[in-house]
């Protein structure tokens, strides 16, 4: 079987399951999920795939987890393990994103794995693409507010524009690893919108939308989405998905929710750097998107 470790928030987890998902079906396996990690997680809104998504899953049990990692099942071995370093002496099953770009290896890997990483590259299952799509469908349809916006969005040039604050101001570690968009980015993309798209509307979606407010003025009709919170902030990336265009942040939260829109004619706008310390992340947008 193949298993996927599963951790972080839901972008972070769609990608996962993405990744898992593409190489079961290359090898005819069943995929199945590790939760483990979000026992005692307190970040985020735990484990959400199934909630949001009409998508197949299948946990893994201690014994799946043992039969494939062997001697490696202790999670101290696998911190261990993890240092480059040590690569050699990693049982072939526990399979270790190796960098963040794109890395080929992975269909190469026993038909007994364990994946471990985040595998933010959309290379990784971009062949069974209309899959993930269909796994990602919504699970319930918008209501209330969420639903009178959905209507809205259609009737529009409608433009998402995701601001990403929160744990990337609050958290040293988040903000020395992934830093802030800057305003500057921000006006950048509004003015590139501005000269593709007739009439554009944005939709501004945030956790910290009283910044967004107070810093980020424009000419154009702006919509402020700040009723989503906790475990409803997944409606914010379903509203995402149905603009027409859109302006990203440097979160997998609403990199997948200009992915989820399916127009070819869409143009999404995301930040030149997604890292503040250097890294290689030439295959992290899909080919099309435009940096500023």
């Amino acid at each position: 079987m193949i298993i996927s470790n599963i951790i972080g928030g839901l972008g972070n987890q769609m990608f996962q399951y993405a990744a898992g998902r593409s190489l079961s079906l290359q090898r005819a396996q069943p995929l199945r999920l590790d939760l483990s990690g979000f026992d005692g997680y307190g970040l985020h809104n735990g484990f959400e795939l199934q909630q949001v998504f009409d998508c197949p899953v299948e946990v893994a049990n201690e014994a799946d987890v043992r039969n494939v990692l062997g001697w490696q099942y202790p999670p101290m071995f696998r911190r261990v393990l993890a240092r480059p370093w040590l690569v050699k002496f990693r049982r072939g099953g526990l399979v270790m994103e190796p960098h963040f770009h794109y890395w080929q290896g992975l269909s190469e890997v026993p038909d007994d794995s364990y994946l471990v990483g985040y595998w933010q590259s959309e290379k990784y299952f971009q062949k069974i693409a209309s899959v993930i799509r269909a796994d990602f469908t919504f699970k319930s349809p918008l209501s209330g507010r969420n639903s009178e916006l959905g209507q809205q969005i259609g009737q529009v040039s409608a433009v998402s524009l995701h601001c990403r604050r929160g744990d990337y101001v609050d958290s040293k570690k988040t903000n020395a690893l992934l830093g802030l968009c800057s305003l500057d980015y921000y006006r950048a993309a509004i003015d590139y919108i501005s000269r593709q798209v007739d009439n554009p509307n944005f939709f501004m979606f945030s956790d910290d939308i009283a910044w967004l407010k107070d810093n980020l003025h424009m000419d154009f009709p702006c919509h402020y989405v700040e009723h989503n919170h906790g475990r409803e902030s997944y409606n914010d990336m379903h509203l995402m998905s149905l603009c027409q265009h859109h302006i990203i942040a440097n979160s997998s939260f609403s990199w997948w929710g200009a992915w989820l829109n399916p127009r070819l004619d869409k143009i999404v706008i995301a930040p030149r750097r997604w890292f503040a310390k250097e890294n290689n992340e030439k295959d992290l947008l899909p080919q099309g998107w435009v940096t500023l």
